[in-house]
């Protein structure tokens, strides 16, 4: 194991202790730091106490299962990545767990190779995770500072006026303008005139994003990994954000604005249109 996995915790949960322990040796022998949870409620404890890049668990569990488990780290620690473990193979469980967030699905006994193969890549999504976050609180704190500039010179002006006599100015609420759009930082919305426009998390984000870097074509790939923190193919993340875009417009659409301030360039990706 290189470096990069010597730092990396790895959270290892299942009611049969030679399971944890066959599994622990086998992460830690290619340097994982690795802990071990005999319960869901036990595990639950522990991450209180230390962040893990990844969660392996099992199922079917007395008390808490892996599928409850997994709907509580996504609300604990957005950014651990989980890999659920059966010895009971069911797609319709492999298909709901997938869908509420679930990296990998396994069946017990996988191989020392596959356990690693998913573990290696569940580390590389969830400092995708984190690096995406981290980069949109930059764009965020960015943003707000650079309307908290304006707000101040706002106060500054309104002072002066009211000092000389002028109407007392009601103070501004910080905002950024991206052409017609008006947006508000932290409150998922933007508002073309006096109509809001209420958008989706990843909505917001992609369009923070876009705006973040104005003057160039960003690759479908890139929105992908920096605005929903994992990596595709450039085919494969077109159709992941394709749907994203859609819904942008047509909410700038049904607000009278040109849904076309989000341009496709075929082929490369998606710009901010330069509009004044």
């Amino acid at each position: 194991m290189t470096a990069n996995g010597e730092d990396a915790y790895i959270l290892v949960v299942d009611d049969e202790g030679a399971i944890r322990y066959s599994i622990s040796k086998t992460l830690q022998r290619v340097g994982y730091q690795v802990h071990t949870a005999a319960s869901g409620e036990e595990a639950l404890e522990m991450m209180q106490q230390q962040n893990y890049d990844v969660v392996l668990t099992d199922i079917r569990m007395p008390g808490l299962s892996g599928v409850e488990l997994l709907g509580k780290i996504k609300e604990q620690a957005p950014d651990a990545v989980v890999i659920l473990l059966t010895g009971y193979a069911n797609l319709e469980t492999a298909i709901e767990s997938l869908r509420l967030g679930a990296h990998d699905y396994l069946t017990k006994p996988s191989s020392s190779q596959n356990i690693r193969q998913s573990v290696a890549r569940g580390v590389e999504r969830a400092r995708n995770l984190r690096h995406r976050r981290l980069l949109l609180q930059a764009i965020r704190d960015n943003v707000e500072e650079l309307t908290g500039e304006r707000l101040e010179e706002a106060l500054a002006e309104a002072q002066n006026r009211q000092g000389a006599g002028g109407t007392p100015v009601v103070t501004p609420v910080a905002t950024m303008t991206i052409g017609p759009l008006t947006i508000y930082p932290g409150r998922y919305q933007i508002s073309v005139g006096d109509q809001p426009i209420d958008l989706t998390p990843t909505e917001f984000d992609l369009l923070l994003y876009l705006a973040a870097h104005r003057g160039r074509v960003v690759p479908c790939s890139e929105l992908v990994r920096e605005v929903r923190g994992y990596s595709l193919e450039e085919h494969e993340a077109r159709e992941v954000i394709r749907p994203h875009v859609s819904n942008l417009r047509r909410k700038l659409k049904s607000s009278g604005q040109n849904p076309n301030i989000i341009v496709n360039v075929r082929g490369i990706g998606y710009r901010l249109a330069e509009t004044s």
